[in-house]
């Protein structure tokens, strides 16, 4: 008896930016415009996107990634994970959302921006920049500031 060839697995070449929740109820607003405007400061930069996961979740849940991969015992906004070398960009991007809101009024800030800056903080670490030094911050805040400005206004 032939059988018929087993079809060869599909893979996917097409660049991608996927958002996922773990533990958390979130949903981007606007989901096809946040899409665009992070392919649009990727490409600003003359890098290339091939696969970008962000995964919103809690405090508790960005903590535990925290303790288990940096060996570190504190609350933080955002870990990056990075799977490619620049100027290709691939990786998974962990943004806690109770530390979006309570930064975003920390700093009196609408929520909206402030999840914005910390969004594109992780594309520009996969970019290349770095925020450990003073000169490396002011870079890095700078490059925030410019990509939120490409931000298409409703």
């Amino acid at each position: 008896m032939n059988l018929p060839p087993i079809p060869e697995e599909e893979t996917s070449t097409q660049a991608q930016i996927l958002f996922h929740e773990e533990d958390i109820s979130f949903a981007l607003p606007n989901e096809l415009d946040f899409i665009n405007w992070i392919q649009t400061v990727i490409e600003s930069e003359s890098c290339h996107l091939q696969q970008l996961n962000y995964i919103f979740c809690s405090d508790a849940a960005l903590l535990k990634v925290n303790l288990e991969y940096l060996d570190h015992d504190t609350y933080t906004d955002i870990i990056t994970f990075p799977y490619a070398s620049t100027p290709n960009i691939e990786g998974d991007i962990f943004i806690s959302i109770d530390r979006i809101r309570d930064n975003a009024s920390k700093f009196d800030q609408p929520f909206n921006k402030e999840l914005m800056r910390v969004m594109i903080h992780g594309v520009l670490h996969l970019c290349g920049y770095g925020d450990k030094s003073e000169d490396e911050k002011k870079v890095m805040r700078a490059k925030e500031d410019e990509a939120i400005a490409l931000f298409p206004v409703a």
